[in-house]
């Protein structure tokens, strides 16, 4: 796993761009690498003449670039129109596409802010000689992985396929940050279910994370699709060898998703946890209710006769009538309490 840097708020164009570039804050970095080294940072107008050498790749990195220079890209590598105009609106969903010589990959990007799941997209055209990668919306940058993968020469050697493997698999790898943050979450809730019912606020939350949750898989399923397809289609863009990457890269998915699917699942146990903890503290209370309800009964209806005036009452003009009621009521509650005490309703 490549150790990962500052969002994308923070990247900054590399420092030898060209002149032409720099005042662009979209192009991250330009450069070319001869057999995994890389030995030079290039203007993107030149970017298509060093992809035409033999043992050379070009590797562009954009961020949110605007159409005027995702139309100088195009005319330096041959792309189509359709999958620049993908590549400049972002809101597509994680597919592969070939057009002519070159495939068009789109993954999604996860971050949490604010203790929410944002989401962004990768574009990444992969072609001979050549991969552009455009960023958009909350991302992690791929400088990360160009630092990391330029001290192996070896590796990035193998081509452009390896560095979409690259991309790939480091953004498959954040997803985890975000799973283990919202993991943290889940086990707190889960924790404090049992010991009392969730407040609006809890349940408010917990359906929040539920739907992060949702939508994180929605934009993750696809990518199962998309790896399966560059690692078992015989696309000319993939070498033969650089097939079982890719299907490293499908189990990575394949793991997230059954972790996302875990936390769901043990959300909605907590909810349901939650709500038996809330009816069986109402039953409680119920009961208890219920119960004083029906000591305080006796000496209500006992009152309420005497209350009536009648000229004949019992004990009404016994000297000791009053304080026999008042015994009588007095111990009928006291059985009625013993016997709800002793039941556990009180």
């Amino acid at each position: 796993m490549v150790s990962q840097h500052s969002s994308f708020e923070h990247d900054l164009p590399h420092s030898h761009t060209s002149t032409a570039d720099t005042g662009r804050s979209s192009v991250i970095a330009s450069c070319v690498y001869a057999n995994g080294k890389r030995i030079a940072d290039i203007p993107i107008d030149e970017a298509g003449n060093w992809s035409k050498k033999d043992g050379h790749v070009v590797w562009i990195g954009l961020l949110e670039p605007d159409g005027e220079l995702l139309h100088r890209v195009q005319n330096q590598f041959g792309l189509h129109s359709l999958a620049i105009e993908d590549a400049e609106h972002a809101h597509q969903r994680p597919k592969l596409e070939q057009y002519g010589d070159a495939i068009f990959v789109v993954a999604r990007t996860a971050q949490l802010i604010d203790n929410r799941v944002a989401f962004g997209e990768t574009h990444v055209f992969v072609g001979k000689g050549y991969l552009v990668s455009v960023r958009h919306g909350p991302s992690t940058s791929y400088t990360a992985v160009r630092q990391h993968w330029e001290t192996s020469p070896y590796a990035l050697a193998k081509g452009e396929d390896f560095i979409l493997y690259a991309i790939l698999d480091f953004i498959v790898d954040n997803y985890m940050p975000v799973l283990e943050s919202i993991h943290d979450e889940v086990e707190s809730i889960e924790d404090r279910v049992l010991t009392k019912p969730m407040t609006s606020s809890d349940l408010e939350r917990l359906y929040m994370l539920r739907r992060d949750l949702l939508r994180l898989r929605n934009a993750i399923g696809p990518l199962v699709d998309v790896c399966g397809r560059l690692s078992n289609t015989d696309l000319p863009q993939i070498q033969t060898a650089m097939q079982p990457l890719f299907r490293d890269v499908t189990d990575h998915v394949r793991t997230v998703q059954e972790k996302i699917d875990g936390l769901r699942e043990v959300l909605a146990f907590a909810f349901e946890a939650s709500l038996l903890v809330g009816q069986s503290q109402e039953t409680i209370i119920s009961k208890r209710l219920a119960a004083w309800a029906a000591i305080l009964a006796v000496p209500t209806a006992i009152a309420g006769i005497y209350g009536m005036n009648f000229k004949y009452m019992p004990e009404l003009d016994s000297p000791n009538g009053y304080y026999w009621i008042m015994a009588l009521m007095l111990c009928v509650c006291l059985i009625l309490f013993w016997r709800f005490r002793k039941s556990g309703w009180l």
